[in-house]
């Protein structure tokens, strides 16, 4: 008997030695995420807002680089930037938008940054688990000085690999939740070539 407790009690000190807070596993994940940059994130965002409806965007991002695929009530806009130049083409009306580069183009597309040192501004616990994935709540820290930080996010993440799978939140009013996050974008996909809007009427506002 004193021989089976002890395997227990061994079994038991091993599962908890290899057992990881929610701070390490969030480690794990900006890693991940930051350790990938270089090959292009892909991701989705759905955002709902009051009265307007929810809106969808699909961006796809590679250094400064960036294209976005965005509809709302109806309407689909394209937009590309290099973080010197920003292109917007809008199908309703077959017109293209040529301006300098907005810097809220690619600080607002996926709001990606949220994915990023989670656990500098926030308490994290384990909110579920399954054998795929940890589901992660986040409650902003009384410390965190950020007013814009939403106060509270659950983070899901992929067992592993540690990829983001998602991440949702609620702030103002406005939800949003990033979701179908991948890696891999090509250099052709996120520039602009004019040559694909021969028709286009376009609007030079630079």
């Amino acid at each position: 008997m004193k021989r089976l407790i002890a395997i227990i009690a061994l079994a038991l000190s091993t599962v908890v030695a290899f057992a990881q807070t929610p701070e390490e596993i969030l480690s794990r994940m900006e890693d991940q995420f930051n350790g990938h940059e270089k090959d292009g994130i892909v991701m989705t965002a759905v955002t709902k807002i009051p009265i307007l409806g929810t809106m969808v965007a699909k961006t796809w991002t590679l250094g400064e680089k960036l294209r976005m695929e965005t509809e709302m009530m109806g309407v689909k806009l394209v937009t590309w930037t290099d973080g010197v130049t920003d292109w917007t083409y809008t199908s309703k009306d077959n017109t293209l938008v040529i301006k300098n580069a907005d810097a809220s183009t690619t600080e607002d597309a996926g709001d990606a940054e949220l994915f990023g040192g989670i656990t500098d501004g926030y308490d994290v616990s384990i909110k579920q688990e399954t054998d795929q994935a940890w589901y992660i709540a986040c409650k902003k820290s009384k410390s965190n000085p950020n007013k814009d930080d939403p106060k509270t996010m659950e983070v899901v993440v992929a067992k592993g690999t540690y990829h983001p799978i998602s991440l949702s939140t609620k702030s103002k009013g406005v939800s949003i939740l990033m979701r179908d996050i991948s890696f891999g974008v090509t250099e052709d996909y996120v520039t602009f070539d004019p040559a694909q809007f021969p028709d286009a009427q376009v609007e030079d506002k630079r």
